[in-house]
């Protein structure tokens, strides 16, 4: 089961973790695109347990039919989360693309010993998680005209929110498995940790928590043709015990952008860990368990 950056041991103390990561916008101000084109980038390196050092900038623009001022921005909005995040950026690449593009190439470092993987789920594991979902739905109510100008600041308050602190705790706690949620949805990186676990994730959709109005735009229609394609993909894995409603499925189906953490981790530290994430200013719910059986298989009950 592949995991989410290719990692080259060095030596015995020392390797290197890189991933790639690149997008067309999902917001429409430019420079808070290049935040959470950048955020979303470094994810899968926080996601390993690894820090970001380096970062090189990917790039596809319109030359001819967008004022050169618009990528000024994007790229400005990249680099403000580099900088937050510690990284330096050392080049990039270009293309005239008929569709703007952006995010990064990025290099982190980790101990060998330390790396996260979505191997280690264990029977009773408490499963938890570090954004709401369905920016999926609200992005694709924002690009219909129809979503709220609140919702629109809740998904990019959140995009643009880095997973760097939400990792720091995350190696400090000693979690099992560890993976962030984007594209798949929430259904397809859980069926991720489950497979590689060769364990079971169960869900309580009443405590899976979701951005304020997905529901109503998700039963609007307002879905991303990204969560149909999950859903169609997926379901064979997944399990819905009780009457699930059609939009907590969708949602529960819903690619993210620059998603948060999803984690697993002994019950016994699970309520330090809550309280070191609130101190430190990071939301984190306990969402579902980890079952010894079926393997691969992901339950969602009430």
């Amino acid at each position: 089961m592949p995991d989410d950056c290719a990692v080259y041991k060095i030596n015995e103390s020392t390797a290197i973790v890189q991933t790639v990561d690149f997008f067309t916008p999902v917001v429409d101000d430019p420079f808070v695109f290049g935040q959470i084109a950048a955020a979303n980038s470094l994810s899968d390196i926080y996601a390993m347990g690894a820090d970001p050092v380096t970062a090189l900038n990917l790039v596809g623009f319109p030359v001819e039919k967008i004022d050169k001022g618009v990528l000024k921005e994007i790229l400005r909005g990249g680099m403000d989360k580099m900088a937050e995040a510690g990284v330096c950026l050392v080049g990039g690449h270009s293309i005239d693309d008929q569709e703007i593009k952006y995010g990064l190439a990025v290099t982190g470092l980790i101990h060998p010993e330390k790396i996260l993987t979505k191997q280690g789920a264990r029977t009773g594991d408490a499963v938890l998680i570090t954004k709401p979902l369905g920016m999926g739905i609200i992005s694709t109510a924002l690009k219909a005209d129809m979503a709220s100008a609140s919702s629109v600041r809740d998904i990019t308050r959140a995009m643009t929110t880095l997973n760097k602190t939400a990792a720091e705790v995350v190696k400090m706690a000693g979690v099992h498995a560890c993976t962030d949620i984007t594209g798949f949805g929430l259904a397809g990186h859980a069926m991720e940790v489950a497979r590689a676990s060769k364990r079971a994730v169960l869900f309580h959709s009443s405590s899976i928590p979701v951005f304020r109005e997905a529901v109503e735009y998700a039963s609007m229609g307002l879905v991303p043709e990204g969560a149909r394609s999950n859903s169609k993909f997926y379901e064979s894995s997944v399990v819905f015990r009780e009457n699930i409603s059609p939009e907590m499925r969708d949602i529960i189906y819903d690619p993210q952008t620059s998603g948060g953490l999803f984690f697993t981790v002994d019950p016994a530290v699970m309520d330090d860990l809550i309280e070191e994430c609130k101190a430190k200013g990071v939301s984190v719910f306990h969402v579902g368990e980890v079952l010894d059986a079926p393997p691969g298989k992901i339950i969602i009950d009430r």
